[in-house]
């Protein structure tokens, strides 16, 4: 079944906020392996001119993964998880995020369309602060494979 293109333009905002902590940061450094002590070390964080220690770039896909998840369970879309895989993934940072941001998420759906077997979602998750301020966009491309499609192979 091929999802609803429908779906265009609709927007999930995240209920709640996520709370940035140094712990959070430091166990996802210490998780893709990197050891920066800008990560760490707020002395080293504020030596290079911000506040406080900062996050790894790919950190804000936590908030981007648990902004999916409402579309995805959206029965109306007709997603099967166990069909996808992510294409692609990219990031617009607007500004570091930091320990302390309390960040909110909203999940737009940008297109969806149907291309060799597949079907292709594209959402960007729209990241900002406690003040309303953008802090990072994610562009994802989702890839749901068709039940036809896989009896073919």
């Amino acid at each position: 079944m091929a999802l609803d293109p429908s779906f265009v333009g609709r927007c999930y905002p995240v209920a709640g906020t996520y709370q940035v902590s140094r712990e959070k940061i430091r166990e996802f450094a210490e998780a893709i392996g990197d050891d920066d002590e800008i990560y760490r070390d707020p002395s080293v964080a504020r030596a290079c001119g911000y506040s406080d220690v900062i996050a790894p770039p790919t950190f804000a896909f936590i908030l981007v993964l648990r902004a999916q998840q409402a579309l995805l369970r959206d029965p109306e879309l007709g997603a099967d998880y166990r069909r996808m895989v992510h294409g692609n993934q990219s990031f617009r940072h607007h500004r570091p995020i930091h320990a302390g941001d309390v960040l909110a998420a909203a999940l737009h759906v940008d297109s969806v369309r149907t291309m060799g077997g597949n079907d292709l979602l594209t959402v960007r998750c729209e990241i900002a602060d406690s003040a309303g301020d953008p802090v990072t966009t994610a562009r994802s491309t989702l890839v749901v494979r068709h039940p036809a499609a896989e009896q073919d192979r």
